[in-house]
């Protein structure tokens, strides 16, 4: 026999079921036996009773389904204004309310027809005075049939509501709202109310449509407000970035000015331009006349033209007086002096990077005083020919990475040079040279007691050959030593050992001038010789390189030297 699904009645035939199920349920109010949900569709309430209630025993029908603002024999009555129904249901089963039965005059809500899961009867509706619908049970003292409290007091316990998000939207959004168009005690028009807005609507499927519009419209916007924020956060991002760049390469230039500056690679002139600045300074702040000034200028430039020094920073005969000097001295057990040396101050067209040309000089010459070195210039060449002569040796291959440095010019620049071009040139000159880096300290507080020891056996070596005791004072015919450290060049021209064993060397320094130099060939030789000496703890750089000249090269050793320059690299001591 056939049951119903809403009230599990048996009834003889289909026919039967079919007037059964139209008068006493599609003609009524369809509500949930387990909560207060009702004013909903047939297969609404389908599915809100197989997903909330499912656990609910399908044989209880004690409860039959009856027209809002009637009684039942259950006791259930209609109480609590403004209450809200909360119905969250699927996009699918609310599209499907679509094709309605006749509507009932007591609530005006339709029902889909063609169901197949099984429903359970719900008590009755009641409509409050302004409209909202609740569904509460009477409480009474006794009852005669003790099964049936048992079942309303479970069906109480059970009651839920359904919260099953529409398509993407929050817990909250799909709060469907039962008003009354009256404010009478009867029951009025089931609205549905739109819980993202104040708009109701009289069925479940236009108010689907209306908040599938809120949800497009709300999900087109977030997404176009996201893609708006990701843009302008990338923007941002892009302009912060190109900023960091611009002030890191305007850094890196003013770094590279700095440097180009500090090296004399800035493009500011040469020893010439120096030379008229400084000299035309002097006439502006009177210390020079205008005919001193252009018969200066006159001499440097046929000076510049010859390519010879002008000698005017030249102090000659030091080496003898030191001679003088350390014989008649007390307190020294050995001295070694280098082969007769002239010393060059730095003059006003190369103060402040000239040293390593000058100290060039001294070393040159030494070598012009000796017949071994005579095929060498005779002359001392100025400033700007030593820059030339750097550049010579290395068009003939010397050096390339040194030359590369300097982007293969000097000539016209305030460039400092070091030990590399003076063995560079000295290479290009076929003059054995030799250069030694003593690249870290080597005794307490940073000194450097193997650089003392090394310039010791370097100017001892010949001088003590078949001497049994080599004498107090001795004068080689070696010439000086250059010596470099970070920002300044000087020459070696002796060392000399205390009786208590300690040695100090010998250094002309280019920034001396001639009339303190010249103090050492007069009658205060000995004040002198106290700034000409200087002892380890007066030498703490943290490096230290010297080129020493050892012979002549032949063409075959020249040529080797200068394709061995390509990775030129100093003997390490220690």
């Amino acid at each position: 026999m056939p049951v119903c699904d809403i009230c599990c009645e048996e009834l003889p035939s289909e026919a039967e079921m079919r007037t059964h199920l139209l008068l006493s349920h599609m003609e009524n109010v369809v509500a949930c036996p387990f909560c207060s949900l009702s004013g909903v569709s047939y297969d609404e309430m389908k599915f809100h009773i197989n997903t909330a209630h499912i656990e609910e025993d399908c044989q209880d029908t004690n409860a039959t389904v009856v027209d809002s603002g009637q009684k039942s024999s259950n006791d259930w009555i209609a109480q609590s204004p403004n209450s809200t129904l909360t119905s969250n249901v699927n996009a699918k089963n609310m599209d499907t309310v679509s094709q309605a039965s006749p509507q009932s005059q007591s609530t005006g809500t339709s029902l889909s027809q063609g169901t197949s899961t099984s429903l359970k009867s719900s008590p009755p509706a009641a409509a409050t005075a302004n409209g909202a619908v609740k569904l509460v049970r009477t409480t009474q003292k006794s009852s005669n049939n003790p099964s049936k409290e048992r079942e309303d007091g479970r069906r109480k316990t059970k009651q839920k509501r359904l919260s099953s998000p529409i398509k993407g939207a929050g817990p909250e959004v799909g709060t469907l709202t039962e008003v009354s168009s009256t404010s009478s005690g009867r029951s009025g028009v089931m609205r549905y109310e739109c819980p993202m807005c104040s708009l109701s609507f009289s069925s479940s499927s236009s108010l689907q449509e209306h908040v599938e519009l809120h949800l497009e419209y709300g999900s087109a916007s977030v997404t176009r407000h996201s893609s708006e924020d990701l843009t302008l956060a990338r923007k941002l991002q892009e302009e912060e970035e190109q900023k960091w760049r611009e002030a890191a390469t305007r850094q890196e230039a003013e770094d590279f000015k700095k440097l180009q500056k500090q090296f004399g690679l800035d493009n500011s002139g040469g020893y010439r331009k120096q030379m008229e600045r400084n000299m035309e300074r002097a006439v502006s702040r009177g210390h020079m006349v205008p005919a001193e000034f252009h018969r200066k200028k006159a001499e440097m430039l046929e000076s510049l033209a010859s390519g010879v020094d002008d000698g005017r920073s030249k102090t000659s005969g030091l080496m003898g007086a030191l001679y003088r000097y350390y014989r008649d001295a007390s307190g020294c057990a050995h001295v070694w002096l280098c082969a007769e040396t002239d010393h060059y101050s730095s003059s006003e067209g190369d103060k402040g990077w000239g040293c390593g040309y000058r100290n060039f000089q001294m070393l040159l010459s030494s070598l012009h005083r000796m017949e071994q070195y005579k095929l060498l210039p005779v002359s001392v060449p100025s400033i700007p020919r030593v820059q030339a002569l750097v550049e010579e040796a290395w068009g003939q291959g010397a050096d390339p990475q040194g030359a590369s440095h300097f982007n293969h010019r000097l000539q016209g620049t305030r460039a400092w040079i070091g030990a590399t071009e003076i063995y560079a040139v000295l290479t290009s000159l076929s003059v054995k040279a030799r250069i030694v880096d003593f690249h870290k300290p080597t005794g307490p507080g940073d000194t450097h007691p193997r650089l003392f020891e090394w310039v010791k056996q370097y100017f001892s070596h010949s001088a003590s050959r078949g001497a049994r005791l080599p004498p107090k004072i001795v004068q080689t015919t070696l010439p000086p030593i250059y010596l470099q450290h970070q920002g300044h060049s000087r020459s070696i021209v002796g060392v000399e050992q205390k009786v208590n064993g300690n040695l100090c060397l010998l250094l002309f320094d280019p920034g001396y001038a001639p009339r303190e130099m010249r103090k050492v060939l007069s009658q205060d030789t000995a004040t002198m010789v106290q700034r000409v000496r200087k002892f380890p703890g007066s030498l703490k750089h943290r490096q230290y390189q010297v080129v020493a000249v050892e012979g002549l090269l032949t063409p075959e050793e020249k040529q080797s030297r200068i394709l061995n320059s390509r990775t030129l690299c100093a003997e390490k001591i220690p």
